[in-house]
Formats: C-alpha cells, structure tokens, sequence
C-alpha cells in the first residue's frame, strides 16, 4: 500500500504575510538623505535554498541606497519596515495595509539615523523598535 504525500506548505508568521520580498524598491521616510532603497537581505531570516528572503512590517533589513544625497548612495545600511502594501492581519483579527512600501534608516540596534519620520507608521513596527515610534508623527 502507498502512504500519500502531504502537500509542503509555506510557512508564515501568525499574523504577517512577507510582502517585501529580497530585491524590492522601497521609499525611505526620513530624513536620513536616501530617498529610494533596495532591500539586499532580510536579517534573522533563513529560507529553504534558492528561495527569497521576505521581510514584513517591523523586520531589519539590509538596504542599498539608490537614490538621494551624494554622500548616501551607494551605500549599504540597515533599515526597518515601516510600511508595506502587502494586507497584513494584525492579533485582533484586522487586516490593514499602506499606499506603499516605506523604510527608515537605522544603525545595527534598530535606532534611527534621521531624526524625524514622514507618514504613518504601523504599530508592529513601534513596538519592536520605540525610538521610531517616539520620532513618527502618528502610528497607525
């Protein structure tokens, strides 16, 4: 007698679908000098071999600056997620997604290089990381 196979299914995090996959452009929403990014690796991430790394709302990730300053691009930085497209459920049941995909820049520990925050940003994002929440104009 044959056993059948279960069908391998993606694993996601309760709660966060990964929207921002390894190679995605997004906006910078500070004022650090960089205007546009391109997420280069997602830290604390391990995936099966020759899949994309994703990232979510309040993920670090590694970035290269494309655009902005002189002095800023071509660079590569640590960043977080602020903000993504993607509909994300949230613990209580809600789904809530953004315009568009944001980013701010940080050091290795998560706090932030500029020193204010344009848009909203989600609330997974001020809670991991408290000195972006203390910085944003309002936290959705």
């Amino acid at each position: 007698m044959s056993k059948k196979k279960k069908k391998a299914t993606l694993r996601v995090l309760p709660g966060h679908s990964r929207g921002l996959p390894v190679g995605t452009k997004v906006r910078c929403a500070d004022n650090s000098g960089a205007k546009i990014a391109q997420i280069i690796a997602v830290k604390g991430v391990k995936t099966r071999l020759r899949r994309r790394a994703s990232a979510t709302v309040g993920d670090l990730v590694i970035v290269s600056v494309k655009s902005g300053t002189q002095k800023m691009r071509r660079q590569i930085v640590p960043a977080v997620v602020i903000r993504q497209r993607k509909p994300y459920r949230r613990s209580d049941g809600s789904w809530i997604a953004f315009e568009d995909n944001a980013v701010v820049i940080t050091n290795e520990v998560g706090e932030p290089k500029g020193s204010e925050i344009r848009g909203a940003v989600a609330r997974e994002a001020t809670e991991k990381y408290y000195k972006i929440g203390s910085l944003s104009s309002f936290t959705v």
